[in-house]
């Protein structure tokens, strides 16, 4: 990343002042308040895009607490600075939680960490699955492994923490919860979050050989549908995701994956792993 040379703050209704900053000669590294902000910030650049008011950017990644605005068109050598200092101007709404249909994730919970959330949470084990499933999700933002999103939605009072020893191995479909987000494993790889169910056939969750490739993207609404051991009836019911209107990058959102698995951010403006 280049020199981080400060532009002026962003006005936003929603409170918190973004700070923009460069990130090399054709980027823009947004930084926000928290993960409401980014998620807010990010659907407003969207919205822009859509109606042909934001400049040619090839690529728009959210992050836990950013949103890196990536390819500003170079044919005039000043774009990507004028961009910086036309978001001061903007005035960013609150994201909506209102939308579409939710893509339906089918889960069996039957978690090994079904117990110690139970705990944490003060229920018992078997009002796990009725919290989560009754709790309207939504892709904060994408990174970690190819089709993993950060999906947020817990209320405070069942966040909670990473595991103290991660897993050298969780497997493809569990589902997952650390700090504010709740996350399901596309595939097999090391992993500290607490195991609370898996989701019966997880080959939806990324295929390349689909557009778009992953099913959660940001900003997707998410609803967890608990089902039997077997499966029941639903579980291969995984819809298609829906067209985007961005390509959903998955390297250079958090970190590289390490063998602790995605980190949740306890601070900072990025989720590294």
């Amino acid at each position: 990343m280049s020199r981080p040379d400060n532009f002026p703050s962003c006005g936003s209704s929603s409170g918190g002042a973004p700070r923009v900053l460069a990130a090399g000669p054709h980027a823009l590294l947004v930084e926000l308040a928290d993960g409401e902000h980014a998620e807010a910030f990010h659907a407003e650049l969207i919205r822009r895009r859509e109606r042909g008011e934001l400049p040619a950017v090839r690529d728009i990644v959210p992050a836990a607490r950013t949103v890196l605005l990536d390819g500003i068109a170079d044919r005039d050598p000043g774009a990507r600075d004028r961009l910086a200092r036309d978001l001061a101007s903007w005035r960013v709404e609150p994201v909506s939680r209102a939308g579409g249909d939710p893509v339906e994730i089918p889960v069996v919970y039957d978690g090994p960490d079904l117990d110690a959330v139970a705990a944490l949470w003060g229920v018992g084990a078997d009002e796990v699955g009725t919290l989560h499933s009754r709790t309207a999700f939504r892709v904060a933002f994408c990174g970690f492994a190819p089709g993993f999103g950060y999906l947020a939605g817990l209320p405070e009072r069942l966040h909670v923490p990473r595991r103290t020893t991660p897993r050298t191995r969780v497997p493809a479909g569990a589902v997952a919860l650390a700090g504010p987000y709740t996350g399901v494993y596309p595939r097999p790889s090391p992993g500290g979050w607490q195991l609370i169910g898996r989701m019966p056939d997880p080959a939806a969750l990324w295929d390349p050989a689909r557009e778009p490739a992953a099913l959660l993207g940001p900003g997707t609404p998410v609803r967890f549908v608990p089902v039997g051991e077997g499966g029941g009836p639903h579980a291969g019911a995984v819809p298609e995701p829906r067209g985007r209107t961005e390509p959903t990058p998955q390297a250079g959102t958090t970190s590289p994956a390490s063998p602790a698995g995605p980190t949740p951010p306890a601070a900072g403006p990025r989720a590294g792993a």
